[in-house]
């Protein structure tokens, strides 16, 4: 009776927010605190060498990773320990500007170790980044162009937010690159070359204030780089800083199957064996960044996704081994104000038993080295293009539902049973 008395007079407790987050460059993906923030100066002098233009080193060492040229010199690179407390304004907590010594006002923000710019939000929210990965010929490019597109064309929408580039030079890019020949022209994408490519940087704005955005930050990487040391080194602080992993995986990667599904497709010419198996990405994952963690484990929540789904129908069969032809797999599903958690449970139970089923090694990996995985089936295009051409209009089949796990997994979105 005097638990049941304390239960009802129980304080429920209250999130405090903390005084700020801390900021995760959605560029270079190194982590500080705002106060760790450099400015770039508002204006430029040419009788004060402090404030004349001159080159960024340290952005120009980025753009040289990435393949792009050195900018132009620029205004000077400004650091808040040189400037007076008195100088300094806050915004919830965060440093977001300074007035130099003459008096002018800055809020360009930049990164201290790669001076890219940081978007305006940078420490008043977390800094919840979206990664992706898989082996190549996964299918990464085409799924993200894809997954962009529904987010701002549907699913956005659905959830009472928007799903915004993170600047024009992004949103320019994004169109004329991936969508526009995919949407539009309906032709496949060129693959990725060997070498670094800039990050595509998106944010789900939700339209509620109290909510902190979602910034999905997107690699076009080649997958030779996701078994390459070099490549791995260098994202492991990508996704060591996530808050969220899209694991794509290929059915044509899982030998398996690999051929009773080619028997079935007439352009063979673009499918081989130069595969690499899904359990490679996960061995060099560890040795490049879930080794180092607690228990040699990650607990960042991965979403598990078969590319490629429309290729699934080739294992369908009345009673068979792998599939069933009415499949929800094979049925696009949207997720509307919250997450089916009927629906998720039946796709997360039907994609891990078939995983079970044809790549064995690959599971057990996964539930070896990772703590919180939930299995999908896309189809980024919802048909299989042949000779590079997409005939009909793109079609695209449960795309978005992985995400929409993500944020239910991040407090963003609710999970209900209809």
């Amino acid at each position: 009776m005097i638990s049941m008395f304390k239960n009802l007079f129980k304080k429920e407790e209250v999130k405090v927010k903390p005084p700020f987050y801390d900021i995760v460059c959605p560029y270079c993906f190194e982590k500080y605190q705002p106060e760790d923030v450099v400015f770039r100066a508002a204006h430029h002098l040419e009788d004060d060498e402090n404030y004349a233009l001159q080159e960024d080193e340290e952005l120009n060492k980025y753009r040289a990773k990435f393949g792009m040229d050195s900018v132009p010199e620029m205004e000077a690179v400004l650091h808040p320990k040189y400037i007076h407390d008195d100088d300094k304004m806050y915004a919830d907590g965060v440093l977001v500007a300074i007035t130099d010594s003459h008096g002018i006002v800055t809020r360009k923000r930049l990164c201290p170790s790669c001076h890219n710019e940081l978007p305006i939000n940078a420490g008043k929210v977390p800094s919840n980044i979206i990664s992706i990965v898989g082996a190549s010929s996964v299918g990464k490019s085409v799924y993200m162009t894809s997954l962009i597109h529904t987010l701002q064309n549907t699913t956005a929408y659905n959830f009472n937010a928007a799903c915004m580039p993170l600047n024009a030079d992004v949103s320019r890019k994004f169109k004329e690159k991936y969508e526009d020949p995919i949407f539009e022209n309906g032709r496949m994408l060129q693959s990725t070359r060997l070498e670094l490519q800039e990050p595509y940087i998106f944010q789900l704005i939700f339209k509620n204030e109290k909510q902190a955005p979602l910034t999905l930050v997107f690699f076009d990487v080649p997958g030779e780089g996701m078994v390459d040391q070099d490549f791995l080194s260098i994202f492991a602080s990508h996704i060591k800083n996530s808050a969220g992993i899209l694991f794509l995986v290929d059915p044509l990667q899982i030998k398996s199957i690999r051929e009773r599904m080619l028997i079935h497709l007439d352009n063979r010419g673009d499918l081989s064996e130069r595969y690499a198996e899904p359990r490679d990405v996960i061995l060099n994952l560890f040795e490049n960044f879930i080794g180092h963690q607690d228990k040699g484990k990650t607990a960042i929540p991965t979403a598990v996704i078969i590319t490629k789904s429309d290729l699934l129908t080739t294992l369908a069969e009345e009673d068979g081994a792998y599939i069933q032809p009415n499949s929800n797999l094979f049925n696009n599903y949207v997720h509307t104000g919250a997450l089916n958690l009927i629906e998720f449970e039946n796709i997360n139970g039907e994609v891990r038993r078939l995983i079970e089923k044809i790549d064995r090694p690959f599971k057990d990996a996964l539930d070896v080295y990772f703590t919180n995985t939930a299995f999908f089936a896309v189809s980024a295009l919802g048909t299989n293009p042949v000779n590079k051409e997409i005939s009909g209009v793109v079609n695209p089949i449960r795309v978005d539902e992985p995400v929409i796990w993500l944020l239910n997994q991040l407090g963003y979105i609710e999970g209900k049973e209809y």
